[in-house]
């Protein structure tokens, strides 16, 4: 799957936002809703304040439960394939890999070194089921959001490259695109991304129907009334 082109303006708007409004945003570019490509259960941020990390997904799968049975020079090989891989491809992009020990993880894959790496080579941030560490001194500029925190590298080692994978319930393939923060994460639909700054305003802008008296001076049971039938008319 190739990545679509996605106008500058689009990707600073949905870095502005948080993964909720966008999940809220798809549903109402597909006019429905139902939409359920997103992450299930409590996901853990390394930096929580953070902007949303959004790109194109560049994915693998790893374990670090069991060593590897395969020769040491195979395990390196494949490594230095997995690197190459994450480089690649059109950018931005985002790391997307699970650990197939879930839930059972101990591999911290995610610290100072490859957080410093992957940064390095282009990447915006990683989403993972797996384990992060060393977060008191991983690069800024990086958010990783992770399925646990542990002290450990295990004997983690690489299985797959460049296929589909499952993170906490969410389907990914390679090239497509990722929206996610401390909330969890999402995967935008590719047929929905010309729509998408329309339906992002449309959730803005029909949210401040209630938000706005709600948040104001003298706000009560009435003035709900007034604003909800409007505001149940206005959203999807």
């Amino acid at each position: 799957m190739a990545a679509p082109a996605i106008p500058e303006n689009l990707l600073d708007l949905l870095r502005s936002v948080d993964t909720p409004t966008v999940c809220n945003a798809i549903e109402v570019a597909q006019g429905k809703r139902g939409f359920n490509r997103f992450t299930r259960g409590t996901m853990l941020h390394s930096k929580p304040g953070d902007p949303a990390v959004v790109g194109f997904a560049r994915t693998a799968k790893i374990s670090g439960l069991a060593p590897p049975s395969e020769a040491a020079e195979v395990i390196r090989a494949r490594r230095m394939a997995y690197f190459r891989s994450m480089a690649a491809g059109e950018g931005p992009s985002v790391a997307v890999v699970e650990d197939l020990d879930h839930p059972h993880c101990i591999a911290g894959w995610w610290g100072e070194v490859h957080v410093a790496v992957h940064k390095g080579l282009g990447l915006k941030g990683a989403v993972t089921n797996g384990v992060m560490r060393d977060l008191d001194v991983i690069d800024e500029g990086f958010p990783v959001l992770a399925g646990s925190v542990g002290p450990s590298h295990g004997y983690v080692h690489v299985v797959e490259i460049g296929t589909p994978v499952s993170i906490f319930g969410m389907e990914v393939a390679e090239d497509e695109l990722i929206h996610a923060d401390r909330h969890g994460s999402i995967v935008i639909p590719h047929d929905v991304i010309p729509k998408l700054k329309s339906a992002i305003e449309t959730v803005i802008s029909s949210e401040a129907i209630v938000l706005g008296p709600a948040r104001a001076p003298g706000f009560d049971i009435e003035k709900l009334e007034q604003v909800w039938t409007e505001f149940e008319s206005a959203r999807t």
